[in-house]
């Protein structure tokens, strides 16, 4: 099998996603969860754009959690770090809130689980801005457990986003493989699709579609699950 690790975005490809009502959601709920104490919400969404931001532009010096807070802080001060547990407790209490904004497929659990026992090895390569906690609940949101996947991609565990290359090389150092082994699928075009310029297979899922510059996709193999079952078994 010349092909042994496919890697996986979850949003928008694993999970049903309008990327703009999740967002809404998202910020939404932090809001009201964090406004008691002192944050004020259009100047808590601008410090959370700039964390992500700052994610982004990682230039692997540090991990991305360190990243986040330290543009975050620029906003609200060293009070943003002592705060940290009301975040935590907005991902434990109130971020399931959040999955009405989404979607559910069974498709792609069972697509996971099929490829899993045809001896796959997987992972979650979901861009890594959100923490462990967020990042392990949308799984189950789409039906998944951290377990169906040999490695998944969290603020906590990332120096890198994508689109930047260096984001793939990481997953393959981490897992011990190269890039000509691999299948990335994803529904983004600039941040999954990109993973072919090292060499990896891709896939794309177009039914969340996400091409912010227009790029022309018709070269690329793409469909739904059934398609990616079935393009799977031919390589």
């Amino acid at each position: 099998m010349k092909t042994k690790v496919i890697l996986f975005d979850l949003d928008g490809t694993l999970l049903p996603m309008d990327q703009t009502k999740f967002v809404k959601a998202y910020l939404g709920g932090l809001a009201k969860r964090l406004a008691p104490h002192g944050y004020e919400p259009n100047t808590l969404a601008d410090a959370i754009w700039k964390g992500m931001y700052a994610m982004i532009t990682n230039d692997g010096a540090k991990r991305n959690e360190e990243r986040f807070w330290e543009a975050f802080a620029l906003a609200f001060g060293e009070k943003a770090r002592e705060d940290e547990p009301y975040f935590e407790r907005f991902y434990i209490e109130d971020f399931d809130n959040v999955q009405t904004s989404c979607g559910f497929d069974a498709k792609a659990a069972e697509t996971v689980k099929a490829l899993k026992k045809k001896g796959f090895r997987l992972a979650l390569a979901t861009n890594p801005v959100f923490p462990s906690i967020a990042t392990e609940k949308r799984m189950r949101w789409a039906g998944l457990d951290k377990s169906d996947f040999e490695l998944f991609t969290t603020y906590e565990n990332s120096r890198y986003c994508k689109p930047n290359l260096a984001y793939y090389q990481d997953i393959l150092s981490k897992l011990n493989v190269s890039a000509e082994d691999c299948l990335m699928v994803g529904n983004d075009v600039a941040e999954d699709m990109i993973a072919k310029e090292l060499g990896m297979k891709v896939f794309l899922m177009p039914a969340y579609l996400l091409n912010k510059d227009g790029a022309d996709v018709s070269g690329y193999p793409q469909g739904n699950f059934d398609d990616l079952l079935a393009y799977v078994d031919g390589l």
